[in-house]
């Protein structure tokens, strides 16, 4: 499932993570490892946890984190997490595109 986000133009790393928090799958040539994986996965957990309390929401459809190296789109899948990082804002749309074909959403 993760394999096609890698084609795309600017995807450096791509991860599935449980709802433990374990990394069920994983690829890429990105810096990131397992654990930086899972405790980044956690920690948005935790955000939309409290954001989704404080609005009154019921599902989040994604998340996108605009960091220094690089941004990183978190989308749910069921009770899993698919985390993809890639390389430019500029890319957004067709990482969103693809990452939601890829998980049975277009």
């Amino acid at each position: 499932m993760i394999a096609p986000l890698l084609a795309v133009r600017g995807v450096h790393h791509v991860a599935l993570v449980s709802a433990s928090g374990e990394v069920l799958t994983s690829s890429g040539n990105g810096v990131l490892s397992d654990p930086d994986v899972q405790g980044l996965v956690s920690a948005a957990r935790a955000v939309i946890g409290s954001l989704k309390t404080a609005v009154g929401g019921e599902r989040w459809n994604e998340l996108l984190l605009d960091l220094e190296s690089g941004p990183m789109l978190l989308l749910p899948h069921g009770d899993q997490v698919l985390l993809v990082a890639f390389d430019e804002v500029s890319n957004l749309g067709r990482v969103r595109f693809t990452a939601r074909k890829q998980l049975g959403e277009d």
